[in-house]
């Protein structure tokens, strides 16, 4: 994504995983680890999705080390679609080969993503620090309960997974949803924006 990309394989439950870290400028210590997880890999979903990057972008922004990676059976990754079950095995593998012990962690998710994000947090020994959920697929997917400081960001015009869909899992939650109006599920023409309610949700001085 950057000069500062860094690709590497980490050994997962279905064989070696394909991941990109992106670094802070040279010389800053990053803020903590974002992990981010891609949208669904049999609609064509990759850790180089725009969104996913957009994502990755903000956390950069706001000083921390962006972590993408491939889902099994995609690019690099080896294995084969798992229906969700081995791709939250996937993204914790993730963790534990490139996290720093001790660092802080924010666990994020375009779509499929945000479903893996949500049932990866609950596996944790230790709390996420904080979840982003970006058009969460919550239709498609159990996507898990989460923390109240969640950061959930949709499109009102939403044709793959409905805004309704995305209410009826937060109100029971008394979850705030981030609507973005006119906005569809890729965020066609307001990546910008995107990337903006991002960094606005952790540092609003940055944004």
């Amino acid at each position: 994504m950057n000069a500062q990309t860094e690709k590497r394989l980490v050994p997962g439950p279905a064989g070696q995983i394909e991941v990109a870290i992106d670094l802070p400028p040279a010389g800053v210590a990053p803020v903590g680890m974002a992990l981010i997880c891609h949208p669904n890999p049999t609609q064509g979903g990759t850790m180089d999705n725009k969104v996913v990057q957009t994502v990755a972008r903000a956390f950069l922004q706001l000083g921390w080390r962006a972590v993408r990676f491939n889902f099994r059976g995609i690019g690099q990754s080896e294995g084969a679609w798992d229906e969700g079950r081995g791709e939250v095995d996937d993204a914790l593998a993730v963790l534990d080969a490139v996290r720093v012990p001790g660092e802080a962690l924010v666990l994020a998710g375009f779509s499929f993503g945000g479903y893996v994000a949500s049932r990866a947090a609950q596996r944790l020994a230790e709390p996420a620090q904080r979840l982003v959920l970006v058009g969460p697929a919550t239709s498609r997917f159990d996507t898990a309960p989460v923390p109240a400081d969640t950061v959930v960001i949709h499109g009102e015009v939403d044709d793959v997974v409905p805004l309704s869909s995305v209410l009826d899992w937060a109100r029971p939650q008394s979850l705030p949803v981030t609507v973005v109006p006119g906005v569809g599920h890729f965020f066609h023409g307001q990546l910008p924006l995107l990337k903006s309610l991002v960094v606005r949700a952790f540092d609003p001085a940055r944004a």
